[in-house]
């Protein structure tokens, strides 16, 4: 089980990049369909992320918590974590990639927020844990930690 932070890269944050991701999404689900893209993302889940994926399926969340512990803070956004005993509940209630592409092209890809539920499910695949990924709003979601039945 991991103690260190693999994905922490700081510097200074390019949101554009959030904007390239938007554009790749709608270009990959007009080309190959959101089946495609969904399987692209979850790839990503298990596999870009392989050390947060590995210590789900070995039972640990901490990994996962710190990490976005870390993005979401490095992104400016207005989030809180709540580590209960049966569930870890992220609240994001201003997503600052959501808002940011928003300000670029005006009205984020309908797909936009798929990323995050996918990879959520990508890094889960195979452990005893499930995220559930609720889009509350434009640019705000509830994402939710739990172990499976």
């Amino acid at each position: 089980m991991s103690e260190h932070l693999r994905y922490a890269e700081g510097g200074e944050v390019h949101l554009d990049f959030h904007g390239a991701t938007n554009t790749t999404i709608d270009f990959i689900i007009s080309r190959y369909g959101v089946e495609a893209m969904d399987a692209i993302f979850k790839k990503v889940g298990k596999d870009v992320y392989r050390s947060i994926h590995d210590d789900l399926v070995a039972g640990d969340t901490g990994q996962l918590v710190r990490h976005w512990r870390h993005f979401f803070s490095r992104e400016n956004c207005d989030y809180d974590i709540a580590v209960g005993d049966d569930e870890i509940v992220l609240t994001v209630r201003h997503c600052t990639a959501w808002h940011h592409v928003a300000k670029l092209v005006g009205t984020p890809s309908a797909h936009f927020c798929d990323q995050t539920s996918r990879t959520n499910e990508g890094m889960a695949e195979g452990s005893p844990f499930a995220i559930d990924t609720e889009i509350t709003g434009p640019g705000s979601c509830r994402q939710v930690i739990r172990r499976r039945a």
